[in-house]
């Protein structure tokens, strides 16, 4: 196994513990631990993962499990889909805000998106395009029409911001907290029609199953010993929230929110103490709503081999 691990992460404040493990040099001495920046989010993770230019990655829930269980590759081989999800990040659901262009007098609510359907996201197989039909799902657009949404992939968050007030899209979603300072003052760019909160907890743990093959006993050695440093990371950033604050701050660790934003955030988000293994419960609860967000398949189950629970808790 490598000597060196490199983490893929958003970064967002959801990542702060990360960051804390490893500036605090929590992991092992025997590992080099290489943080690696994905602003276009967990797409791109997915991406990077099957390409073997990641070993472990932070990213949201509903990404890692569509990319596992998606038609195009449900009946591959764990090492043909890459990776595994081996944990658990945080136990609280992500708000996501519904955003168009300021411009866009056409569209002021939720409502409007019934004749405005062309989501941008920012790649296929991301959080941003899975939760858009979600949203779909939740609407009733799914079972009006086969086409509910028109998908533009647009790329990361700048781009998706620009594609909303050049009107090349009607719409795109994003963390409410990271999207905020372009909808809040009434001089912004964008305007929040509406919000969604993931129905499950919002992020986890993917693991290449090139630099970590499932049953093996070096496997199952390093990633306990990375586990043991996130959950380090966990614990410091919950006993220290004034440092969280700073860091959000000043920008140290790749975003930057005001300190009101930062502790409404920290009111309302919980992370997991331990981060090995994945919930059976958590699993088939994502499986069931991307089922019927037609995101994958209406006949598909969780199994043994599917990469969904690689590591259970």
């Amino acid at each position: 196994m490598a000597s060196e691990i490199r983490i893929g992460y958003v970064p967002e404040h959801y990542l702060l513990p990360l960051h804390i493990a490893a500036r605090n040099s929590l992991f092992p001495s025997s590992l080099k631990i290489t943080l690696v920046p994905f602003p276009s989010g967990t797409g791109h993770m997915i991406t990077s993962l099957r390409a073997k230019e990641i070993d472990l990655a932070i990213g949201l829930t509903e990404g890692w499990v569509a990319g596992l269980l998606n038609d195009n590759v449900k009946n591959q081989s764990l090492q043909e889909k890459g990776y595994t999800i081996v944990g658990s990040w945080v136990s609280t659901p992500l708000r996501w805000a519904i955003v168009t262009g300021r411009n866009r007098q056409d569209i002021n609510s939720v409502d409007d998106l019934q004749t405005h359907r062309r989501v941008g996201v920012s790649r296929m197989g991301s959080g941003s395009h899975v939760m858009a039909f979600v949203l779909a799902q939740q609407q009733g657009w799914l079972q009006q029409t086969s086409d509910a949404l028109e998908v533009v992939p647009l790329g990361p968050f700048k781009d998706l911001r620009d594609g909303v007030t050049s009107s090349t899209a009607d719409f795109f979603m994003w963390e409410h907290f990271t999207t905020k300072p372009f909808f809040h003052a009434s001089d912004s760019p964008l305007k929040k029609i509406g919000e969604i909160y993931t129905p499950w907890p919002s992020w986890h743990i993917a693991a290449s199953t090139s630099t970590f093959p499932p049953d093996s006993t070096s496997t199952a050695e390093v990633l306990g010993q990375i586990f043991q440093a996130l959950d380090q990371g966990i614990a410091i950033f919950n006993e220290t929230p004034d440092e969280a604050v700073r860091m959000l701050g000043t920008g140290e660790a790749g975003c930057h929110y005001t300190e009101d934003d930062a502790r409404e955030w920290l009111k309302d988000v919980k992370f997991v103490s331990k981060t090995q293994g994945v919930d059976q419960a958590v699993a088939s609860g994502v499986v069931d709503v991307l089922k019927t967000a037609g995101v994958i398949g209406q006949n598909t189950q969780l199994g043994q081999g599917d990469g969904v629970i690689g590591i259970p808790r």
